[in-house]
């Protein structure tokens, strides 16, 4: 385990017997999970240590990146573990079966990637998003997404049908917490497909979970799509839930940039979700992205005058600059320079408190 991949940790270790945290490769079946920023420390890891152990590789860059990580692992999991991983390790330990022969996983053979048939989505409801009496991670709430935005791994990784776990099962899990907060690509679209907001079904979800427990819903770890804010999901919002703020991932300014992303919504959308959760006395924290691909600098400028908005408003901007990442659309895409004004208004506003984040190559904030 490490500061990055809890939760997913939390939701495989219910699923396999005997299985323990460690912090560090230790003798017998090491179990990793982690995205392609934690990659190159994870190879170091490995390529240091001396223990007796075999290497399984799971989550969003061993699933694309299957045949480099086999450079370091001895098996890949490729997309969701609850069904793969357990096998995977049974076949190993008990040697009763050919791990080879398991459905989901990358393997070599002589030193050729062999890549397995792939599995169907899981059921949610039929598996834990942590055990009742270890370690916990926020919930799982949904899977998949059907829009098709360039620089996620999301739709790769999970499929591009929406999952959801019942409220029965969600509220027995939020019921072990007193702070319950969601993994979701997008809270608002819960019990739907994805494509309009269902609040029906979210009001379900959120008159299931306790009384006792403070529900954080459309904020960290989750975002919301901006034309998925209304004032009927708000109103939901202001009833069952202790947040103060509201998680919109805006992601671009300019409507050119958007469309060419493959968003899938406007920039007025994000104008009028940004307004509304202020009718409603929520922040909106608002994400952007710079050095997109093809991004100019007239992009760049309706990007700041977003943010402008934005912070006008009385939000803050979560800024991010692009990186390609591997099994996306954009995994080739070559980032577009970020021009001077940018560097100024967002370090300026960054002093202020209004922006978090980065807005340019090999800069961390």
């Amino acid at each position: 385990m490490d500061s990055k991949n809890r939760n997913s940790l939390a939701a495989l270790i219910p699923l396999v017997r005997g299985a323990q945290v460690v912090h560090g490769p230790v003798d017998g079946i090491m179990a990793y999970s982690f995205a392609t920023a934690q990659a190159d420390r994870v190879f170091d890891e490995i390529r240091n240590s001396s223990t007796d152990s075999i290497y399984i590789a799971g989550g969003a860059h061993p699933s694309a990146r299957p045949g480099e990580c086999l450079e370091y692992f001895d098996y890949v999991v490729i997309g969701e573990g609850e069904e793969t991983l357990p096998e995977l390790i049974c076949s190993i330990d008990n040697g009763d079966r050919n791990p080879a022969d398991v459905d989901g996983i990358a393997y070599k053979d002589g030193g050729r990637c062999v890549i397995n048939g792939k599995r169907p989505p899981v059921d949610l409801d039929k598996y834990p998003p942590f055990s009742r009496d270890g370690l916990k991670g926020y919930i799982e709430i949904s899977r998949g997404c059907p829009h098709n935005c360039g620089y996620c791994q999301t739709p790769r990784l999970f499929g591009h049908r929406m999952r959801h776990r019942s409220p029965e099962v969600v509220a027995g899990y939020a019921g072990m917490m007193r702070d319950v907060r969601f993994v979701s690509p997008n809270a608002f679209a819960y019990g739907s497909s994805g494509q309009g907001a269902e609040p029906d079904r979210v009001q379900a979800l959120l008159e299931a979970i306790p009384d006792r427990c403070r529900i954080f819903f459309g904020t960290f770890p989750s975002e919301v799509r901006p034309e998925f804010v209304t004032t009927e999901m708000l109103e939901l919002v202001k009833q069952y839930c202790h947040n103060t703020s509201l998680s919109l991932g805006a992601q671009s300014g300019s409507q050119g940039v958007l469309d060419g992303i493959g968003r899938g919504h406007t920039v007025e959308d994000v104008r009028y979700a940004v307004e509304l959760c202020r009718d409603y006395d929520l922040t909106p924290i608002v994400d952007i992205i710079f050095g997109l691909p093809g991004e100019t600098v007239a992009d760049q400028q309706e990007t700041l005058d977003l943010v402008g908005f934005v912070v006008d408003k009385g939000g803050r901007i979560h800024s991010h600059y692009f990186t390609p990442l591997p099994g996306t659309l954009l995994e080739y895409a070559v980032p577009s320079p970020v021009g001077k004004d940018v560097n100024r208004v967002m370090g300026r506003l960054a002093l202020g408190g209004k922006v978090t984040g980065v807005w340019e190559a090999g800069v961390r904030r």
